[in-house]
């Protein structure tokens, strides 16, 4: 089924031996659009302390009481690593916590887009030759970032660039509760298109500019403003996805 980060934002999280926390926060993969971390924060049993979950960690989400449970204990909440979550998450902090709660890494492994394209507008070659150069540069330099993991807090409210000017900013994100993986990005049009909303596919990046905080995508305004109507109140079912899907590819 596909939600809205937005709408998992306070879902409480509960243990398998009592309630941990509420979500704070999703941490996704740039290269591959998919969600690799919960942020957590900690109730006052644990002073609130921030603490990444993995999606291979979660149990059953219940839409009616907005929890979510998890395989994890108090206790072993508890004893975790420190993560600094206002700080960009280091390859080797991710080691140090993947291996603290037994979770396989994901590296290499992940999942790419269309046309031999990574999501966010990677060439698949770009990404390969990236990973590689961050490989070289950790053993020459000792560094452990990880620059592909963001926040979707952080990305939320990035404008959006069509290929003839602007149509608005990132509002929320839609994924998949199963894999994981960000189907859609909720773009508020604002003043663009008289406030309407738009979903648009990481599949139609074309660059995104961290720095500047800007997405561009490989269609026109006129295009976006054109394509099948997006009402948010109501779930993404699977025709309305093909729809959608034949109209950007005509």
């Amino acid at each position: 089924m596909k939600r809205s980060i937005n709408s998992l934002l306070g879902y409480i999280i509960k243990g398998t031996d009592g309630e941990i926390g509420k979500v704070d926060d999703f941490y996704f993969d740039d290269q591959t659009s998919t969600i690799r971390y919960m942020v957590v924060k900690t109730g006052g049993w644990l002073s609130e302390k921030k603490v990444l979950i993995s999606p291979e960690a979660f149990q059953k989400l219940d839409s009616e009481s907005k929890t979510l449970s998890v395989y994890l204990t108090q206790e072993k909440i508890k004893n975790s690593p420190d993560i600094d979550t206002d700080k960009p998450v280091s390859e080797q902090q991710e080691e140090l916590i993947r291996g603290y709660y037994a979770w396989p890494g994901y590296y290499g492994n992940g999942m790419y887009g269309h046309m031999g394209l990574g999501m966010w507008g990677y060439p698949l070659v770009e990404v390969r030759e990236t990973e590689k150069k961050l490989t070289k540069r950790k053993a020459e330099e000792h560094t452990n970032d990880k620059p592909h993991l963001r926040s979707t807090r952080e990305v939320t409210g990035y404008a959006i660039h069509a290929t003839d000017g602007d149509i608005g900013e990132v509002e929320d994100f839609i994924i998949d509760n199963v894999t994981w993986k960000i189907n859609f990005l909720v773009v508020e049009t604002g003043n663009w298109f008289s406030g309407k909303k738009v979903i648009i596919s990481p599949h139609w990046i074309k660059e995104v500019k961290w720095q500047e905080q800007k997405v561009t995508i490989n269609h026109s305004k006129e295009q976006v403003k054109n394509s099948p109507k997006y009402d948010s109140s109501q779930p993404i079912n699977d025709s309305y996805e093909h729809s959608l899907n034949d109209y950007y590819e005509k």
